[in-house]
């Protein structure tokens, strides 16, 4: 059975991208295999880009908390999903 991580943080927006920056030393590490393809390693951070569609979506936008885990696939969701009118 694998290791399930779950980590909370804000979505950021970086010269109009928006992305999760997870320090690799808070559970970044952990979360590279399950975001091969969809990651890359920035500084000491796993950077993990959203694109628009994917943020619509998911109904999620700059400063949005969101929850990342991993059960070997990642999953990522809005901490407080906004209401849907």
């Amino acid at each position: 059975m694998e290791n399930v991580i779950s980590l909370e943080g804000p979505v950021l927006k970086v010269m109009g991208e928006l992305m999760l920056l997870i320090p690799l030393a808070d559970g970044g590490a952990e979360l590279m295999e399950s975001s091969r393809g969809i990651s890359e390693i920035q500084g000491e951070f796993l950077k993990i880009v959203i694109p628009e569609w994917l943020a619509g979506i998911l109904q999620i936008e700059e400063g949005d908390l969101v929850s990342v885990c991993s059960d070997g696939k990642l999953h990522i969701r809005a901490s407080n999903p906004r209401a849907v009118n």
